[in-house]
């Protein structure tokens, strides 16, 4: 009997697939249908285990996921977290017991029961101080010192917390802290007694030990609040009034507040020019000046130049190097070495002391994410090469250039629903954070074009055989809820074969005419060439057809199966599937897939063997001035060398003189024609353009002509 799954809900769906992460610690259902309709686990991945000496226990992630569930329908929060901490009893040297702690100090947190949130979330982090959501843990720990009135408890978190936040989470940690510091009573009253002891002071001694004391609440002890408001109405004639100005001038160059900073240190300058602080406040103010002061044909590049990164930096490089080959535009290289910190200072340099209108990069999702927030409160334009998605909604001043999963997916579905006609697919996809975001995403795009996604299967990242995921996308797993298995199991009882041989025989046979339920026409399969060469042959094993693009090969096939009905599949995949040539001079998903990949379709963001005329004349470019490395441009090159094509014709056609105007002009690019196709930036600043559609058949890899097979869908009228 069919079991047709309906489509989920878009929020249901994101559940099933971010599912894949914990089904080792959820129970299966025994039918087809469960298993792509199951909801229940939550929302984790692996990426930030704790580095601390806890086991990983089957028997207790079975016990938290149970708790999960009972927690998930209980109202009440408390009995609730009660089951977690049973949990946590039962298996405290687990992943899962740290785990079920956690959640358990979550909800009595969101029930404001504050005592006992405290108390759970300082066992865990006593405990595990590197536990995987130990910031939010101490986050709310702090907020819970608060209610209960351990305002100094409170505070010291809070700041700690302050100090690697950035942006908006960092202003709310301050508000909070200052929030904390005004419940102990702790600096305030301190500063403004040591300030009024300055100003007091009879003797030079009494002066110096009432500033050093100033000094020392200042420096990492009173708060912006605390400071502000001691220093509101001083009069400079203070000698702590240089102190708290020079500070609130450093806290305002900190936040980005150029006006309130100028401000400030032009009055410290005019009112202290003798000061102590003076030299620095004069180099301060020149290094504020200087942001806006820039050199219109000078482009930074933030790349992994050393480190475990080098390669893909080197990469990228070779291509932007190419990109600005004859132009007079000055390329400063900043080294990031892959980390936070060096990427957010060389953003400090090429601003303040480069002068660059514009920079490229970073590449890694970190160092975006720190690049980005500098450019948009630096103001400065910045084409950044980063898969990492929603980039741009930093701000007006980050613009993106390189292939995304969201594009990747949205590509695919285009061409599988307005090309092929398509309506119905099944999704095969590893579990790992890059396997469950596309597998989202491409379901997300097939639903919003009015498709259905008929059967979802997820595997573990290390897995080598898929023999179970082929029979659940068939509806060959669990055969105890098909109508024609139990049919088949009644007329094999019937036949009272008393020999167990025999009687054994005749249940193989019947198992193995269990016709597979393939209702989908295409399956998305996002995971990297070696993998997919894995899986094809267990599709096969359970009859999925997906090698039947040339009508002979379906005509074999029916000869040789007797089927003269077939249902055909067509496999579809990601950038991933691209493989090197093997020895055979085909690419190893066909040397290793074997017919089992052709008439496949995949996407990319570059094909070196593209008709395209750009594409071609990039990697002819390339390959005359790299030919010392016998190696053909890959993605990261063709995406340096656009990226850099594109901020050099906006300088040299529109010559803009500020960032403000370049930011305008790179906003403004439009069907700018590069080796990764033809791109304009749509009004979220990301890079649109039409990616490369590449089919496998037996003698390797193609490019699709999209427009082409669109126009001949058109003109056939289906």
């Amino acid at each position: 009997m069919h079991l047709a799954m309906e489509v989920l809900s878009a929020s249901r769906r994101a559940l099933v697939a971010a599912l894949a992460l914990t089904l080792t610690a959820c129970p299966k259902s025994p039918s087809r249908t469960d298993s792509r309709d199951d909801t229940s686990g939550d929302d984790t991945t692996q990426n930030n285990r704790p580095r601390v000496e806890v086991k990983q226990d089957a028997t207790a992630n079975a016990a938290l996921a149970q708790a999960r569930t009972q927690a998930q329908g209980n109202p009440d929060k408390k009995q609730a977290a009660e089951a977690y901490l049973s949990v946590r009893k039962a298996y405290p040297a687990t992943t899962a017991g740290q785990d079920a702690l956690y959640n358990a100090g979550v909800l009595y947190f969101e029930s404001k029961d504050y005592a006992n949130a405290r108390k759970t979330f300082n066992e865990l982090l006593f405990e595990n101080p590197l536990y995987a959501q130990a910031e939010d843990a101490k986050h709310k720990l702090a907020v819970s010192a608060m209610e209960v009135g351990a305002y100094r408890d409170a505070y010291q978190t809070l700041t700690s917390l302050a100090e690697r936040a950035e942006g908006a989470e960092k202003e709310q940690l301050l508000k909070e802290a200052a929030r904390a510091a005004e419940g102990a009573g702790l600096f305030s009253q301190a500063l403004s007694s040591a300030v009024k002891d300055a100003g007091d002071a009879q003797t030079p001694e009494e002066k110096t030990a009432a500033v050093q004391k100033v000094e020392q609440l200042v420096e990492g002890r009173a708060s912006f609040l605390d400071i502000a408001r001691v220093q509101e109405g001083l009069s400079p004639s203070n000698p702590a009034w240089p102190v708290l100005q020079f500070k609130l001038a450093r806290i305002y160059y900190h936040l980005r507040d150029w006006t309130r900073l100028e401000e400030t240190l032009q009055t410290y300058l005019r009112e202290a020019p003798n000061s102590t602080f003076a030299p620095q406040a004069k180099e301060l103010l020149a290094r504020a000046t200087r942001r806006v002061e820039v050199r219109p044909r000078t482009v930074a590049v933030l790349l992994p130049m050393t480190g475990r990164y080098q390669p893909i930096g080197e990469a990228v490089l070779r291509g932007v190097k190419l990109g600005l080959q004859g132009s007079d535009i000055e390329l400063v290289v900043k080294d990031t070495q892959g980390d936070v910190n060096k990427t957010g200072t060389a953003m400090e340099q090429l601003a303040f002391d480069d002068g660059a209108i514009a920079a490229l990069g970073p590449l890694l999702v970190d160092d975006t994410k720190r690049a980005a927030l500098l450019a948009e409160e630096l103001q400065v334009p910045l084409l950044t090469l980063s898969r990492q998605e929603g980039i741009t909604d930093i701000g007006p001043y980050v613009f993106r250039n390189m292939l995304t999963n969201s594009a990747q997916a949205r590509a695919i579905a285009d061409y599988a629903m307005n090309v092929k006609g398509y309506k119905r697919f099944a999704v095969l996809y590893p579990n790992i954070p890059y396997g469950v975001e596309l597998a989202n995403e491409f379901w997300d795009d097939v639903v919003s074009r009015g498709g259905a996604v008929r059967g979802a299967e997820s595997y573990s990242y290390d897995q080598t055989t898929f023999t179970g995921e082929a029979k659940r996308l068939v509806g060959r797993y669990y055969l105890e809820d098909r109508g024609d298995w139990a049919e088949a199991v009644r007329d094999v009882q019937g036949e009272n074969i008393t020999d167990a041989y025999r009687r054994r025989k005749a249940m193989e046979k019947a198992k193995s005419g269990v016709e597979p339920i393939i209702d989908f026409e295409g399956l998305f399969i996002p995971d990297d060439w070696r993998r997919v060469s894995l899986v094809t042959p267990a599709l096969a094993v359970e009859d999925i057809v997906t090698n039947a693009c040339d009508p002979r090969d379906l005509e074999r096939i029916r000869k040789t199966t007797g089927k003269k009905d077939l249902k055909t599949v067509t496999l579809f995949g990601t950038n991933q599937w691209s493989s090197p040539k093997g020895r055979s001079g085909l690419p190893e998903l066909l040397e290793r897939g074997g017919k089992f990949v052709t008439c496949s379709v995949y996407v990319d963001g570059f094909f070196v063997d593209s008709q395209r005329p750009a594409t071609q004349k990039f990697v002819k470019t390339y390959r005359d001035a790299y030919k010392e490395t016998g190696r053909d441009p890959g993605l990261l090159e063709a995406i340096g060398y656009d990226s850099a094509r594109m901020v050099r014709q906006v300088i040299d056609k529109q010559r803009p003189n500020t960032r403000a105007a370049m930011r305008e002009a790179l906003a403004g690019l439009k069907d700018f024609d590069g080796a990764t196709g033809r791109t304009s930036f749509n009004d979220k600043r990301e890079a649109d353009k039409q990616l490369f559609l590449l089919s496998v058949d037996s003698k390797g890899v193609n490019e699709i002509n999209v427009d082409k097979e669109k126009a001949a869908v058109r003109g056939s009228g289906s």
